[in-house]
């Protein structure tokens, strides 16, 4: 399945608002249906100056891009707009630790993996 980016800014922040969110160690993911329909996958990806310079923010969306490849094309809805946002441990990362990663968020946004437990020991709020 193709990969589209996603390029216009609304659609950016459209899956901040209305999108579904799931958080990893090296990558925070959001996912939201894209207003094409039954279009192909779509992917964009960024990385906030709190990462680091422009070194580090490039390098962090390169791998990210290379992990959406990877994850996206065989476990991407058709029809969803995914943002997929660098963290501090991404940019050293092992590779196959952020493709895991990626992996595990976007099966939890599509109801494939249920949320992460709570370490043993801490409790949910009430």
């Amino acid at each position: 399945m193709p990969l589209n980016p996603i390029t216009e800014r609304r659609d950016f922040l459209r899956a901040a608002r209305q999108g579904q969110k799931a958080a990893r160690p090296t990558v925070v993911v959001q996912a939201v249906p894209n207003r094409l329909g039954a279009a192909p996958v779509r992917v964009g990806v960024t990385a906030t100056k709190k990462l680091g310079g422009a070194v580090v923010r490039n390098r962090v969306k390169r791998r990210l891009r290379e992990a959406a490849r990877a994850v996206l094309s065989e476990r991407g809805e058709a029809g969803t707009d995914y943002v997929l946002i660098g963290r501090k441990d991404t940019a050293a990362c092992d590779y196959g630790r952020l493709v895991r990663d990626l992996r595990a968020a976007v099966e939890q946004l599509a109801g494939r993996a249920p949320e992460r437990r709570p370490r043993h020991g801490s409790h949910p709020r009430r």
